[in-house]
Formats: C-alpha cells, sequence, structure tokens
C-alpha cells in the first residue's frame, strides 16, 4: 500500500488485557500488555469471571496509554481490530465491545482477529524476511498446533493435541511438584539445576496421525512417579522431575515437527505461543534446525505471551486485503483455526 496504515489493536482473550498501535504489520509503535498473573496465582489459575472484570476496569486505561506511547490519536487510525475468538468468551467480550464501541464512534474500520492467528503473526514483528510459506508449531496453554502457514491468512492444521495442550500439561505439572502457577516459566528456570535424563518419563505417538501430539499420559506417568516416591518414602528431587518433564515435552515437539518439515518440504520454521518462549525448547530448535539446515524464526518473549501488538500485525494483512466486521461481530469462545466470520456465517 502506498500510504503507511496504522492499526488500533486489542486483545483480551484470557488474563492479560493488552493494546497496541501497529504499523504497516510489523514495526509496534506502541505495545501496552496489563497482566493479571498476580492476581490469578492465589487462585491457581486463571478465574475467568475475575478476570473478565478485570478487564473491564483496564480496558480503557490501556488503550489510551497505547495511543499515548505512539504519540497518536484516534484519527490516525486506519482501523480497530480485536481478538474475537478462541479464548475465555467473558474476556473476549470487553474486548470485542471495546473494539466496536471505538469503530462506531469514530468511523473507523473494524477488523477481527483470531487469536492463534496473531500468535502466528507475532514472528513478522522481528523477523522483517519472514515471509510465508513455512511451518508454525503453536505452543500454548489451550493449544499445542503445528501449522502449515500458505499466505498471509492462510492456514492448513497438520498436526494437534489430542488431549492436552503442552502449556496446560506444564500448568498441571508445576502444580504437582508445588511449583504453582504460572508452570511453563517456573518448569522452565528450575529445570536448569536438574538433570532431564534422571528419569524417564514417555514420549507419546497418536497412531496413524504421526503429526499429533497426546501429553495427558505424559503428565499422569509425572503423577504416577509422584506418588509411588511418596508410598516408597523415597526422596523427591523437583529439580529432576521438572527437567525430565521438559525433556520429554520437548523431544516430541522437536521430532513431530521436524518430521512435517521434511515431508512437506518445507524449509522454514516458526514457533509461536507462550510456550515459545521456553529456552531450552528454543535451544532444542536452534540444534535441530541447525542440523537439517532449516532456517528458524521465533519471537522474542514478550511477543510470545498474549499481547496486542501481534493482533494488530494479523489484522493489517487482513486490511490489506479488504477484510472489513460490521457490528454484530461477537466473541466466539472456540473459533477454530481458518474459519472466517462473514457476518452470518462462516466459511
Amino acid at each position: 500500500m502506498e500510504k503507511d496504515v496504522y492499526i488500533l489493536a486489542i486483545e483480551s482473550s484470557c488474563d492479560e488485557t493488552a493494546a497496541a498501535v501497529v504499523k504497516n504489520g510489523r514495526d509496534v509503535c506502541s505495545n501496552v500488555i496489563h497482566s493479571q498473573i498476580a492476581l490469578h496465582t492465589e487462585y491457581g489459575g486463571v478465574v475467568p469471571e475475575i478476570a473478565s472484570r478485570k478487564h473491564i476496569e483496564k480496558i480503557n486505561q490501556v488503550i489510551e496509554r497505547a495511543l499515548t506511547d505512539a504519540e497518536k490519536e484516534l484519527i490516525d487510525m486506519d482501523a480497530v481490530a480485536v481478538t474475537y475468538g478462541p479464548g475465555l468468551v467473558g474476556a473476549l467480550l470487553v474486548g470485542v465491545s471495546a473494539a466496536k464501541a471505538i469503530s462506531f464512534a469514530s468511523g473507523i474500520p473494524l477488523v477481527g482477529v483470531h487469536h492463534i492467528e496473531g500468535h502466528i503473526s507475532a514472528n513478522y514483528i522481528e523477523n522483517k524476511e519472514l515471509k510465508p510459506p513455512f511451518i508454525c508449531l503453536v505452543v500454548s496453554g489451550g493449544h499445542s498446533h503445528l501449522v502449515m502457514v500458505k499466505d498471509y491468512g492462510e492456514y492448513e492444521i497438520i498436526g494437534r493435541t489430542r488431549d492436552d495442550a503442552a502449556g496446560e500439561a506444564f500448568d498441571k505439572v508445576a502444580r504437582a511438584i508445588g511449583l504453582g502457577y504460572p508452570g511453563g516459566p517456573k518448569i522452565d528456570r528450575i529445570s536448569r539445576e536438574g538433570n532431564p535424563q534422571a528419569i524417564y518419563f514417555p514420549r507419546a505417538k497418536v497412531g496413524n496421525s504421526e503429526y499429533d501430539f497426546s501429553f495427558s499420559g505424559l503428565k499422569s506417568a509425572v503423577l504416577n512417579y509422584l506418588n509411588s516416591c511418596k508410598m516408597k518414602g523415597e526422596e523427591i528431587k523437583t529439580a529432576d522431575v521438572a527437567a525430565s518433564f521438559q525433556s520429554a515435552v520437548i523431544d516430541v515437539l522437536v521430532e513431530h515437527s521436524m518430521e512435517a518439515l521434511k515431508n512437506y518440504s518445507c524449509r522454514t520454521f516458526a514457533i509461536a505461543g507462550g510456550v515459545a518462549s521456553n529456552s531450552s525448547l528454543r535451544n532444542a530448535f536452534e540444534k535441530a534446525c541447525r542440523r537439517e539446515g532449516i532456517d528458524f524464526f521465533h519471537p522474542s518473549p514478550v511477543y510470545c505471551t498474549d499481547n496486542a501488538a501481534m493482533i494488530g500485525t494479523a489484522a493489517y494483512y487482513e486490511y490489506c486485503k479488504g477484510v472489513r466486521h460490521g457490528f454484530d461481530l461477537n466473541a466466539i469462545p472456540n473459533l477454530k483455526l481458518g474459519e472466517k466470520y462473514t457476518g452470518d456465517s462462516f466459511k
């Protein structure tokens, strides 16, 4: 496009209230995030009702701060973008309502964005040379997807979890070994003190689905190990358990991803989502991709967790294709990647 395109983006799918201003899809002018982690830690996980109420309290402040930090006003925006699914329905509704109100009051076009599409698009922010096609592994608290990114906004899911997502398994195991919430960062830290080969935990394969994942059996194996140690009066070395569990997860993620890259004859790979900030996972993929001659991309940790800059990036490419949404846009908590909301239906 000839002129610069500025997008005000809003993200509120879970427990981060976020807003950002993004220029031309890849330049972040501001990225404001209000995290609720400290609030939900008391409960051992995200409480949807509390998350929704906190979004209501913070959404206007976060949006105003994003515009101020970018030294822009609403009149400078070409579109307002918002996550409309998947996620917690109450949390999503806060962001969607705010975006629709801004669009209605200012006349700025409204663009709804899929949350997972946002995570994938986070790779474009710092990696200016990255362009489709490529394969992306999306690993977060709610999703574990292997995605063929055919073009901007065009995706094919080639692998997914059959039960627990990788991030969900991290949270449950962290709780079991006494680390608390959020589990991912805490397991990542303590694993550096442990031996990843101290305990063998299973690496699950899904029959007839070579790219799919399953982590519920691994989670159960960890719980059984902990119960066995308690019954026998044996010492539980938390760091070793964490490191061994993490190693099992990483082995499966790397193996399936490398197999997909080989079979799809793809030489470019990216990771995204909250678990993509795990240092051991990044190191494992860097080694595997270097060994196979694969170009490897990943966002900085701030763009791995939920943020609005990634939503603005995804929205830019939708905006350039002429995508606009009406005021009937609604929160869709179980929205599937690749579904497009057309106003009265999906296609």
